[in-house]
């Protein structure tokens, strides 16, 4: 009789933990910036293209396209976001000319008038959501330049399509770019490796971030390119996360949080949105770095991956 006790509570034990850790689950989506049909060494544009799409669809998510214009403005740009749209995923808005709002030189005049020409781009897709994304993430240097794009957007139908999770993919991308320009056989693994664990790490980071400043669970978007290093990674990321105990969710559904409902009053605004929501908290504050994902703190680390790999490959 006990024997059997045991088990019963053995397996209610079981059920209990499979329960909570499901429910406990950290959720990350995809968000894909700045779809491009450049050349790059090794993969055409096409490639690139059709590998993203179809890694998207191994995995089973519907990610958030953010298009800046002027790289679509053209057939092959057009093909390319139909591709995109006949998939279901979300096609929003990116700019047209990736200004840099923070600049003197770019007005809000000016930046208004280039966030609406994109809108002419991406509006006649089905799948056309009026999600805007900043450049480089940077919202505005001064509450004047902020509060205009707010209201530039409220009067649009728009909302901020923000991210949560920031990352440097971009800077290991133009990395092994160059690295296959000088040597088209050079060996990727180094970059690959580094790239799972970059992205790991900050994932790690801006989701603790997030449990201090909300006090709970949120649902994560995060930032990637639509690049030469994601056609030939983001499946092997997707897997990384999903083995350290992320649940991979649509975009559509991260956006549905409350989290995306802020508007963090900060100068200069920009960053990840839970930066800029930890950014207001006096005792957080004075930890952040600025700007909160840069070419500066990847180069060391980066180079020093690379060379230690050689190291290694060159002793067997």
């Amino acid at each position: 009789m006990n024997r059997i006790k045991n088990k019963i509570l053995l397996v209610g034990i079981i059920f209990c933990i499979v329960h909570i850790t499901a429910f406990a689950q950290r959720q990350i989506s995809i968000t894909i910036d700045d779809p491009t049909t450049k050349e790059t060494p090794k993969l055409h544009w096409l490639e690139r293209d059709s590998i993203i799409l179809k890694t998207l669809d191994d995995h089973k998510i519907k990610a958030t396209l953010f298009v800046c214009g002027m790289r679509v403005d053209n057939p092959n740009g057009r093909f390319l976001l139909n591709n995109w749209d006949s998939k279901n995923h979300l096609i929003c808005n990116h700019s047209y000319s990736h200004l840099y709002y923070n600049s003197t030189s770019n007005s809000s005049e000016i930046f208004i008038a280039d966030f609406k020409k994109a809108d002419g781009i991406v509006r006649s897709y089905k799948n056309y959501t009026p999600l805007f994304r900043f450049p480089y993430l940077k919202e505005g240097n001064t509450t004047g330049k902020r509060d205009s794009m707010r209201a530039a957007m409220k009067s649009e139908g728009y909302k901020n399509g923000h991210v949560t999770i920031d990352a440097s993919d971009w800077y290991i991308d133009a990395q092994l770019t160059a690295a296959l320009n000088r040597d088209i056989n050079t060996d990727l693994t180094p970059f690959k490796d580094y790239y799972i664990k970059h992205i790991l790490d900050r994932a790690n980071y801006y989701d603790s971030l997030a449990h201090i400043v909300f006090k709970r669970d949120i649902m994560h978007t995060l930032l990637i390119h639509h690049s030469l290093l994601n056609a030939l990674f983001l499946d092997d990321v997707l897997v990384a996360l999903k083995a350290k105990g992320w649940k991979l969710i649509d975009a559509e559904k991260a956006y549905e949080d409350d989290v995306f409902k802020n508007q963090p009053d900060i100068e200069p605004c920009g960053e990840s949105i839970v930066w800029q929501c930890a950014k207001q908290v006096k005792s957080i504050s004075k930890t952040l770095r600025y700007p909160a994902e840069d070419a500066a703190y990847e180069k060391l680390p980066l180079d020093n991956y690379l060379k230690e790999y050689k190291e290694r490959t060159s002793q067997k």
